[in-house]
């Protein structure tokens, strides 16, 4: 398979086997919570029973904005909480207990949420969406965490990037849920949004169960003191025996990281790992590119697309309830292929860097052709008006823009602010670093998710659509200068990378580490005596595999 061809000759082929792709599969799925949300929110206050239930027509466009923007970013609320508690409850309980008080957390919420359709309560309605919010944003720490410190660090990035992909797997079954329930569900019961919004449940349930045959990350019990049980763990996931030279030589190098990470450590307790992630220039560097690329990421227009598609369309010229969903159904369609063809065919073989760029430049392109569109042809959403057969065509090429769009963020920024921050932090810092990184990813979230009802009125369509395209231009140039390409190095090897002069990592931190780094990645003698016993433990396995 493509994917595969990353893999180094010395490397056994059972490392890739059935017990790694189904922890792939369990923690790749948690993707999905975000993405059953987002497309599911938007969707269901198109609906005509939800619209009535909780007065979304009533009042003032301004009030109606704001009832709208807070029913949608009540999860966002919630997922700040979530992300902010992910990395002491990843941390202190593991990464399979961790995913299972969040997928009760998240069930829980959405139970509320469910139940306000009995009685139309708004605050039933908040309070649901932001306990689900709590275990919602926990995901965003737990799944990469989980799925990097397991992945053979070849195919880290499509590891990683099952979870992003689950993303856009929710968003186009919710749109589809959506748009299927408003064919065949009356408007005039709340079933019409109630049943869609069951995948919530469905997939928290699903992920729970499944949680229980899944294998404890060996990385977490090495830094927790459990070494015999993470020596069976990495020889189960890695389908070898625990003497055998690969496992050992992987052990060794967790645990060569961790001892240099408890040398340099500045404290202990809570307050240890924050100084670190402040006070060290390496770690400063890690924080920036987390914090950026969730600025840039989250304000390049994308996001707000997914979650108000609908409105999206209709600002293009697409008309009717049905019609609008049915276009959003397709718009998930596209994302999710995007997102699965960077997976298999990019992120590892061309490299995170070139496929974020690739996106990022669709993305612009699509932008501007929309905000362009928008200023020139201001009365394509009055169904009123008399389009000439140019402006149909030109609002069929806006429409088109919006999948381009949607092509351009799944290959690009929706992939990396999920590997990224799974893969730059030291292990001692993986977790609060990853939960830094997703807080601040929640909070941008909400604020976009409030501000862009009331940044159409304010600003009109064409000159929100121009303020993402330069955000989305100036995300095109910081990735050029600071982001370091980090595909086919191993985690404990990164460390390198961010070891350099700071205008040197982002445009050539790969290239001048190219050589240094682990027992895995390099026989060539970072550590001499550490080196001799992987070639010890190998040659003894090479013996025993003749003597058989």
């Amino acid at each position: 398979m493509i994917f595969w061809q990353q893999k180094k000759d010395d490397a056994p082929k059972e490392i890739l086997n059935w017990r790694l792709w189904y922890g792939v599969l369990v923690f790749g799925l948690m993707g999905a919570a975000r993405g059953i949300d987002e497309g599911l929110i938007g969707t269901s206050a198109e609906q005509d029973s939800f619209i009535e239930l909780f007065g979304l027509e009533d009042g003032s466009e301004k009030d109606q904005a704001d009832r709208l923007s807070n029913i949608t970013s009540m999860v966002q609320m919630g997922s700040i909480l979530g992300a902010i508690i992910a990395f002491y409850l990843t941390d202190k309980i593991g990464r399979l207990w961790a995913t299972r008080q969040l997928c009760m957390l998240w069930i829980g919420g959405i139970v509320i949420f469910l139940c306000s359709a009995t009685n139309g309560s708004l605050g039933m309605l908040y309070a649901g969406r932001f306990i689900a919010g709590v275990g919602i944003g926990q995901t965003t720490v737990v799944a990469p965490t989980y799925l990097a410190e397991t992945a053979p660090r070849w195919i880290r990035g499509l590891c990683v990037c099952a979870f992003s992909g689950s993303v856009y797997l929710g968003i186009m079954l919710a749109y589809f849920a959506s748009w299927g329930s408003s064919i065949h569900i009356s408007d005039s019961t709340q079933l019409q949004w109630v049943i869609p919004n069951m995948l919530h449940i469905y997939f928290a349930f699903i992920i729970l169960t499944l949680s229980f045959f899944a294998i404890e990350s060996p990385r977490w019990l090495v830094k927790v003191g459990k070494h015999e049980r993470a020596t069976a763990n990495l020889a189960k996931l890695r389908n070898l025996a625990p003497e055998h030279w690969y496992v050992q030589s992987e052990l060794l190098d967790i645990n060569d990281q961790l001892d240099r990470e408890r040398e340099a450590t500045l404290g202990a307790g809570w307050i240890g790992p924050i100084k670190e992630l402040l006070t060290l220039p390496s770690n400063r560097y890690r924080l920036m590119l987390s914090v950026m690329s969730q600025i840039l990421g989250q304000w390049s227009g994308a996001n707000s697309i997914t979650i108000y598609a609908p409105k999206y369309f209709e600002m293009m010229g697409t008309t009717g309830q049905n019609e609008k969903l049915f276009a959003t159904a397709i718009f998930g369609v596209v994302k999710f292929v995007s997102s699965i063809i960077c997976a298999l065919f990019l992120i590892d073989l061309v490299g995170r860097k070139r496929s974020l760029i690739s996106g990022i430049s669709l993305q612009l392109f699509a932008m501007l052709y929309m905000a362009i569109f928008l200023v020139i042809d201001t009365g394509v959403a009055d169904e009123n008006s008399v389009q000439t057969s140019s402006e149909k065509s030109a609002a069929t090429g806006a429409i088109v823009m919006i999948y381009v769009s949607g092509f351009g963020w799944a290959m690009g920024w929706n992939s990396i602010q999920y590997l990224i921050n799974s893969e730059i932090y030291p292990l001692r810092l993986r977790a609060i670093g990853g939960s830094f990184a997703m807080t601040f990813h929640f909070v941008n979230q909400y604020g976009n998710s409030k501000a862009v009802p009331e940044m159409f009125l304010a600003m009109t369509h064409g000159g929100t659509m121009f303020f993402f395209s330069i955000v989305t231009l100036l995300g095109l140039c910081w990735v050029w200068f600071f982001l370091p390409e980090l595909s086919g190095k191993s985690l404990e090897s990164i460390d390198h990378i961010f070891e350099m002069p700071w205008y040197l990592i982002g445009r050539k931190g790969k290239d001048l580490t190219e050589g240094m780094g682990g027992a895995i990645e390099t026989y060539g003698g970072v550590n001499k005596e550490k080196m001799e016993v992987v070639e010890d433990v190998r040659e003894v396995g090479d013996r025993e595999a003749g003597r058989a």
